[in-house]
């Protein structure tokens, strides 16, 4: 049943997220250039000299991870009480010339970029809280490790999307989930067998659709060798306490009948002799001793033949010690009683394991999950697709390019989708409404999203968007950009249009670099990949162009690591377009960003998350 929204946690308000997208832009206006130039063509149009007043020495030592961390305090001390949002004109002239726009002070651009980044701009929500106020009463799971059939980036995106997905889903008392741009199936097998939601996994892939049915298949059954488990040891336990009791309950019996025996004794040693038709001999009397005993201790023996059968119908010396004293006459009568009694508690058994099966098979029945294929638009309508489509929440992991701003269009306009959990990728493959000035044709593009943006006529351009694909976390754990490849890629350019005089091809190199032996061997490959005649020009010809550009390498190091500081703010630009598109929406309760993994694992860590009124 779904609760009050009020428990959630304050959301940012809309007017702060439109101030710091406006200061985003701002920032960003001044040092979009140095990412909306391709590393390709670093070396024919000089990018170097016409971008950054400084030497690449400079910028390398600023910006390697010991520098950086060196300069940050001084720099914000230096700052003052700068925050987010009042980097005016006066501070940005110190970070570019006013004249030429190039770089100037390489230390005030790193900070700058760092506050006008997600963890400063404080507009996010922290996970943990918000998990903490979705939570409800929560049902005990069979755990099952995802790093068994995934490896540990995935692993850790699908533990942590789908917990709060199941925590949203619980808070707003929905079961069905359909999951965007699916994939292999990874999150949606996870939602359906770990939290028993019925998800529809939609992909535009054929291959990967029939790719989640197999991979789904699969992992139903680890999911039962898991259940398995789980039955085996909720049998353990049930037939481990019965027979601590069948021993409790034969020392007493052994007990009981020393009493009984003790006080007939006694009894009828107090008695006068009796008539022999009256009386009753020792010797009965011993026998009706033993009869009692029969009958005190079938229960406990019958209890324990029942919970040892599992263990091959082997019964314990204990057991035995009690059959041992019984007459030979008896033996018989008590495997008939023992039968009967063994029956019932059999039965007893069976009906629990059968409750449990049944337990299963419901769990099964609600844990749906159906890979479905279609390419999904702003206008796909989900009915045609999804046919019993009822209140549901829509997610995506990592939906590419246009299919993030699309998820959160679907979302708005679809009166059953109630809850949003998108965490987009790709932004290279996003459309722009102003990046191409003569296409600027009225309909849904990727960005932007929100009125400002829009009014504004802002376009970052695909060298930007791909740049702001970059993991800065990553390589400020040492994790270092491919400089080597980057700069065979830009010299091989040099090379393409001095020698054949060709500027721009519709075909690509590729990932040539890795299988080449040498510089000679990546430029042959590349000609020949690009039906270029690479018989013109000698090996001589090609390391010549290698040794006049090699001292020259750092600057492509240099420039490469200003677009990774830059990468962040980006980011931050398509993200909060994204939150502000939704803070224009009447029907949104609350909306907010929240960082879901870890950036050094997934550098695409911010999922866009929204409940309906």
């Amino acid at each position: 049943m779904s609760r009050s929204l009020g428990s959630l946690p304050p959301e940012p308000a809309a007017e702060t997220v439109a101030s710091r997208l406006r200061a985003v832009a701002q920032f960003l206006g001044r040092a979009l250039p140095l990412c909306q130039a391709h590393t390709v063509e670093f070396y024919t149009r000089g990018l170097w000299e016409q971008l950054v007043a400084l030497s690449p020495e400079t910028v390398l030592e600023a910006l390697s991870g010991a520098g950086l961390l060196r300069q940050q305090r001084p720099l914000e001390e230096a700052a003052g009480t700068a925050r987010p949002g009042l980097w005016d004109n006066c501070k940005f002239s110190n970070v570019f010339c006013e004249n030429s726009q190039k770089l100037v002070n390489v230390q005030f651009f790193a900070l700058a970029a760092k506050y006008h980044s997600l963890p400063s701009l404080e507009v996010c929500t922290p996970l943990d809280q918000m998990l903490g106020a979705l939570s409800g009463k929560q049902h005990e799971r069979c755990e099952i490790k995802t790093d068994e059939f995934m490896n540990d980036k995935k692993s850790h995106e699908v533990e942590m999307m789908s917990e709060l997905i199941d925590s949203i889903a619980n808070f707003c008392g929905i079961k069905q989930v359909i999951d965007l741009g699916s994939g292999k199936g990874y999150l949606s097998s996870f939602l359906s067998m770990q939290y028993n939601l019925k998800v529809y996994g939609i992909d535009s892939s054929n291959t990967n659709t029939y790719g989640a049915n197999e991979r789904n298949r699969k992992l139903k059954k680890h999911w039962r060798a898991y259940q398995s488990r789980a039955r085996a040891n909720v049998r353990g336990q049930v037939l481990e306490e019965p027979k601590d009791r069948a021993v409790q309950d034969e020392m007493k019996c052994r007990a009981n009948i020393n009493e009984k025996l003790l006080s007939t004794n006694n009894s009828l040693l107090s008695q006068d002799q009796m008539a022999s038709s009256d009386s009753v001999p020792l010797e009965i009397t011993g026998a009706f001793t033993d009869s009692a005993m029969l009958n005190t201790s079938k229960q406990t023996e019958t209890h324990l033949v029942a919970q040892t059968q599992s263990d091959g119908n082997k019964i314990s010396e204990h057991a035995f010690s009690l059959l041992n004293i019984l007459p030979a006459d008896a033996v018989e009568a008590v495997s008939s009683s023992k039968y009967n009694k063994e029956l019932c508690e059999e039965e007893k058994e069976q009906r629990k394991m059968a409750s449990i099966k049944a337990k299963a098979s419901k769990s099964n029945d609600s844990n749906i999950y159906l890979p479905l294929t279609s390419y999904i638009t702003a206008e796909t309508e989900l009915r045609d697709i999804v046919t019993d489509l009822e209140d549901c929440i829509m997610v995506g992991l990592h939906t590419c390019g246009d299919l993030a701003p699309n998820t959160l269009r679907i979302f708005t306009a679809k009166p059953e989708i109630k809850a949003v959990c998108s965490v987009g990728c790709c932004y290279h493959l996003l459309t722009e409404e102003f990046e191409n000035q003569k296409d600027c044709s009225p309909g849904l593009w990727g960005f932007p999203m929100c009125r400002y943006l829009k009014e504004e006529g802002w376009c970052c351009g695909r060298n930007a968007r791909m740049s702001a694909c970059l993991a800065l976390e990553r390589v400020a754990v040492s994790q270092v950009l491919p400089t080597e490849s980057l700069f065979y890629r830009a010299v091989l350019q040099v090379i393409i249009e001095e020698c054949y005089g060709v500027i721009k091809s519709d075909r690509h190199v590729g990932k040539i670099f890795s299988k080449s032996s040498s510089f000679v061997d990546y430029v042959r490959k590349s000609l020949k990949k690009l039906e270029l005649d690479e018989t013109k020009l000698p090996d001589s010809c090609i390391m010549d162009y290698y040794e006049k550009y090699k001292h020259r390498m750092n600057e492509l190091e240099a420039f490469n690591m200003l677009k990774v500081v830059l990468a962040p703010c980006i980011e931050v630009l398509l993200l909060l377009d994204r939150l502000c598109y939704l803070k224009e929406k009447d029907n949104i309760a609350w909306s907010g960003l929240l960082k879901l993994f870890d950036p050094v694992k997934s550098p695409r860590c911010y999922a866009v998350v929204a409940l309906k009124k």
